[in-house]
């Protein structure tokens, strides 16, 4: 059998993550996420805060973040969400979360900010020294932007998916506002016609939009875009093809554990270079949300492997993805966190706790 020549990266970071934890646990779970997490090579990931009940209170986060120290595979930090009713908890959050997050467009749970003068006290009253992540589409973002300019806040958008969007995010760059800005794989790799293919397999918030606001974000990839955020939200296939009476499916895809080989599949085909993937998947995602340096900590892939992307062996609880059936070059071979081997060839090794208390 030919040896592999494997390639060392630094752990990745995912900043855009759902992990179900509380109230959706039978979609995914802290040791089934951060299972699917390190197989992707990712040792970092942000969760989103529209759960059941949402992190909003630093009662419901305390507990949250007890059962990820006791549970999660990796690192875990978490947002605080903005609600209308506990806008008096948001200093206290800031100081125990990395960024908070507002809703501004239509999603999936129970947050969504939808007046200006909620709008405004949230910009008020959160931390300068931390970033608030928005869920902004179309002309939202130019609301964002704006409360950035008018606050001096850091705005982070989330899932940016349209060419108009993309460069309106640009020209705030341009002139030095404090913006930053993620795109998701599946908004790279697919358009509106898989949208169709795919049915409820295929249907997230922001939709999947035309070939050519594809062509708009890598147009984007080594200037404007900061951040590549799977925006991992998984459901089940019964809630997919069998949703509740009177309700339409859930939208959201998983996404953690086939984000690197499609990136990587890009850099073999010369549609962005390994540093600037580097720059995307780990470093800019810890600057931007001044995340912990981890210590004796990268992964190791293969970037000659050449197989095909399926549902067998996922580790994520939902056990399907969006891309099966796609081909890939580059793949994940071993991951070392904090100075321990958790997983190879396939296989996650549980011995020891491995995260940092």
């Amino acid at each position: 059998m030919p040896h592999k020549t494997l390639t060392r990266l630094p752990g990745l970071a995912d900043v855009h993550v759902h992990l179900r934890v509380p109230g959706g646990e039978h979609k995914e779970d802290f040791s089934t996420g951060t299972a699917a997490a390190v197989a992707g090579g990712f040792t970092t990931v942000l969760a989103m805060p529209n759960t059941t009940p949402p992190l909003t209170t630093c009662e419901t986060l305390h507990i949250v973040q007890q059962q990820a120290r006791a549970e999660a595979l990796c690192d875990v930090h978490f947002y605080a969400g903005a609600s209308p009713d506990h806008l008096d908890e948001l200093p206290a959050l800031a100081r125990e979360t990395v960024g908070l997050k507002i809703y501004a467009n239509q999603t999936y749970g129970p947050l969504r900010i939808d007046n200006l003068a909620t709008l405004l006290r949230c910009f008020q009253t959160w931390s300068h020294g931390k970033p608030i992540a928005m869920h902004a589409e179309g002309r939202t973002i130019a609301v964002g932007i704006g409360l950035a300019a008018a606050f001096e806040q850091r705005v982070h958008f989330c899932h940016i998916s349209r060419a108009d969007e993309i460069a309106l995010i640009a020209a705030a760059k341009a002139r030095g506002l404090p913006v930053t800005c993620e795109v998701t794989p599946h908004h790279l790799f697919l358009t509106e016609a898989d949208a169709a293919r795919l049915g409820p397999f295929g249907d997230m918030r922001p939709r999947l939009a035309t070939s050519a606001d594809v062509d708009a974000l890598w147009a984007h990839i080594n200037a404007t875009i900061d951040c590549i955020a799977t925006d991992h939200a998984p459901h089940t296939r019964a809630e997919k093809l069998e949703p509740k009476r009177g309700s339409d499916a859930p939208p959201g895809v998983p996404g953690l554990e086939t984000a690197l080989p499609l990136l990587l599949t890009a850099v073999a085909e010369g549609r962005l270079t390994l540093t600037r993937l580097t720059e995307l998947m780990a470093h800019n995602p810890r600057r931007i949300f001044g995340l912990p340096e981890q210590p004796e900590t990268w992964i190791e892939v293969d970037l000659d492997a050449a197989y095909t992307l399926s549902d067998e062996g996922l580790h994520t609880k939902c056990g399907w993805s969006p891309f099966s059936r796609i081909a890939v070059r580059g793949k994940v071979e071993r991951v070392t966190l904090y100075g321990a081997l958790i997983f190879e060839d396939g296989a996650l090794i549980h011995s020891t706790k491995r995260t940092r208390s």
